[in-house]
């Protein structure tokens, strides 16, 4: 039977199994990459997304179980116009490797439509679920603390 999303705005039918990850669904069936696999128990983060602006580890979520829009990487913004953290990214330089960088950016957009201006503290606490083996922290900070700066300024 097939299950209708809503991925990044547009409807989806899948034919899967109730209990494939939606990890698996966006990037094997729909074909939208940017959301990457990375430990597979929701430790690590690098598979965020959004399900109706919730920051959510898409290896641990059921298809059955997706609640609400699906919203991935992809769907923050485009080449031409990225979405503002997507931008502060770029400019503080984030991506060393890369390979979180999706993950890191979907929790981020989380806590700054949650939080518009977030603490050094806050920030820490709210990214303490996504790892960067490359170490880019300061970075990563630097950059939300900027996004939140630009958002205000809109």
């Amino acid at each position: 039977m097939a299950t209708a999303l809503k991925i990044n705005g547009k409807t989806h039918q899948v034919d899967l199994p109730d209990d494939v990850p939606l990890l698996w669904v966006l990037r094997d069936e729909v074909g939208l990459t940017g959301t990457k696999f990375g430990c597979g128990v929701a430790a690590c983060g690098a598979c965020t997304v959004h399900i109706d602006g919730e920051a959510v580890r898409s290896c641990q979520v059921s298809l059955s179980d997706v609640w609400g829009d699906v919203t991935t990487v992809e769907g923050l913004g485009t080449p031409d116009a990225m979405a503002t953290i997507q931008k502060a990214w770029a400019d503080h330089q984030v991506a060393q490797c890369g390979y979180c960088q999706s993950g890191q950016v979907m929790q981020a957009a989380a806590l700054l439509a949650e939080n518009p201006a977030p603490s050094d503290a806050e920030i820490d606490d709210a990214m303490q679920g996504n790892l960067c083996r490359c170490g880019t922290y300061p970075r990563i900070r630097a950059a939300i603390n900027d996004a939140a700066s630009k958002l205000k300024e809109a």
